[in-house]
């Protein structure tokens, strides 16, 4: 079986490795163009590239895929690279494009995604990083087959996958990388032996949520939610764009927190710090709550635990945190 394989970061680069460590014959990669990256801003392959051209595959990078869109030549190119490529399948993992109707009709068994979640939740941009901020306690991956909608294809093969209370976006993104991996080479190996539409199965109609993608407007902390949903979107901030907060003019990126069991007697106005010491600062929050930051950042500096960030910081009980620039 041949295939071509479109996606883009880190999280599609474990689904190709584990692709070429089976023994599939991937004809050609699709992967976003270079982009500006880094202090420099320097171009920048992406993860799929890198790896692509490190094992002799070759690659199109089309800065769109509609033949009536705004870059038809491009389209054009990605059609006929496609076409010589003759792949039985196109596996989709994390690409960052609209695939229309012509990339979905090319291969004979169509197109498989590979998505970060248990369809029909957190169809949509940023699965994973959704999923922690609303609170899930699980997730997983799903293999879908693609059509014209926002993920809304047929399900071929999923799994469950706990959500642990330290969970971040990034490490919650390694796991399932290495799940939707495995998976996507099961999937294959069952579409060879003719058995893998017989798992198909029609996403059903209620549970659907969307996972809008995640803008650095959303880094700032809001001290006037519960400390519970501030503690989550840290998490879920992990590695991007990260939690910040206002402190003296200053932006302090908030890596690490932890929920003060105890809370405060009163509400308290959101953001004033009530106690600096070696477990961390602890904020006032809404309803009552605390929350204890245990990692902290200056622009330009590294990531430290509190005891370490508080020895170059004035921070005092009675300061107040506040807006912060994204």
């Amino acid at each position: 079986m041949r295939l071509a394989f479109a996606g883009t970061p880190g999280f599609a680069r474990v689904a190709l490795q584990r692709l070429l460590d089976a023994g599939s014959d991937v004809a050609l990669v699709l992967t976003q163009p270079d982009r500006p990256a880094g202090r420099g801003l320097k171009l920048q392959a992406s993860a799929v590239k890198q790896y692509a051209l490190e094992h002799g595959i070759a690659v199109a990078q089309p800065r769109g895929l509609r033949l009536d869109g705004k870059y038809p030549d491009d389209a054009a190119a990605a059609c006929d690279a496609l076409r010589t490529a003759r792949a039985d399948v196109l596996v989709v993992a994390a690409y960052g494009l609209i695939l229309p109707q012509w990339v979905l009709d090319l291969p004979a068994l169509g197109c498989l995604n590979v998505h970060a979640s248990l369809l029909p939740r957190w169809r949509g941009a940023a699965p994973i990083q959704r999923a922690i901020e609303a609170g899930d306690t699980e997730t997983g991956v799903t293999i879908m087959q693609m059509d014209a909608g926002l993920d809304t294809g047929a399900m071929l093969l999923s799994e469950r996958l706990a959500i642990a209370p330290a969970d971040t976006a990034g490490t919650l993104h390694d796991r399932l990388a290495a799940l939707g991996g495995r998976l996507i080479v099961q999937a294959l190996e069952m579409a060879a032996r003719a058995r893998l539409q017989a798992q198909a199965q029609a996403q059903p109609a209620e549970g659907v949520s969307y996972a809008c993608r995640i803008e650095k407007s959303e880094s700032p902390i809001d001290w006037s939610l519960p400390a519970a949903v501030i503690g989550r979107r840290i998490r879920a901030f992990d590695p991007f764009p990260g939690a910040s907060t206002g402190c003296h003019g200053e932006t302090i990126k908030v890596w690490g927190a932890a929920i003060d069991a105890k809370g405060c007697a009163a509400d308290l106005r959101p953001g004033l710090i009530l106690a600096v010491d070696g477990a961390g600062v602890a904020v006032a929050c809404a309803q009552g709550t605390v929350l204890r930051l245990t990692a902290l950042q200056r622009a330009g500096g590294k990531r430290l635990d509190a005891a370490d960030f508080l020895r170059g910081a004035d921070w005092r009980p009675g300061m107040l945190l506040g807006a912060a620039t994204a």
